[in-house]
C-alpha cells in the first residue's frame, strides 16, 4: 500500500473531523431517519430520502477519512535532519525575481493543499522546485506563463 505524506497537523484535523462524523453526525442522521420514518408511507416521503442521502454521505467520509489515516505518513518536518533544506512539511518563504513580490507556502500532502492558507501541495510545480533547496538558492519553475525564478529567502520548521 502506498504511503500518502500527512503534516502533524492534517493528520490531526483529519482525526477531528472523524471523531465529529463519528459522534455527531452519524447519531443525527440515525435520529433523523427515524423522525422521517414515524411520519409514515415511505415511498413518498422527501424527509426519509433526504436523511438516507445524508447518512450516505456521512458513511462516505467516514470511510473515506479512515482510508487516508490508514495509508498516512505522517511526517512532523522539526524531527528531520533537513540542515535548512526545503522538506516535506517546511514553510518557505521565497521572492519572485521578476516582480520582487514575497510569498510564503508551507508544502504540504495533496488533501491540506489550500493556497488561501498558503500551504501548496508536494506535487505542485513550485514544491517540487523548492524541495532539496536552502536558503539563497534560486529556484526555477515551470509556470504557464513561461520560467519564473524565485529566490529562498528563509527556510522554516513550524
Amino acid at each position: 500500500m502506498q504511503k500518502t505524506p500527512l503534516t502533524v497537523a492534517g493528520a490531526e484535523k483529519l482525526r477531528a473531523e472523524l471523531h465529529q462524523l463519528k459522534t455527531v453526525a452519524r447519531p443525527g442522521a440515525i435520529t433523523a431517519i427515524a423522525e422521517a420514518r414515524s411520519h409514515g408511507d415511505l415511498s413518498e416521503n422527501a424527509e426519509y430520502d433526504a436523511a438516507k442521502e445524508r447518512q450516505g454521505f456521512i458513511e462516505g467520509r467516514i470511510a473515506e477519512i479512515e482510508a487516508k489515516l490508514a495509508s498516512a505518513q505522517v511526517i512532523d518536518p522539526k524531527e528531520l535532519d533537513a540542515d535548512g533544506r526545503c522538506v516535506f512539511g517546511a514553510t518557505v518563504e521565497i521572492e519572485d525575481q521578476e516582480s520582487g513580490e514575497k510569498l510564503a507556502y508551507q508544502i504540504v500532502g495533496d488533501d491540506e493543499a489550500d493556497i488561501k492558507e498558503s500551504k501548496i501541495s508536494i506535487g505542485s510545480p513550485v514544491a517540487r522546485a523548492l524541495i532539496g533547496k536552502s536558503a539563497g538558492d534560486i529556484a526555477e519553475v515551470q509556470a504557464p506563463g513561461g520560467v519564473k525564478h524565485y529566490e529562498i529567502l528563509d527556510v522554516r520548521y513550524e
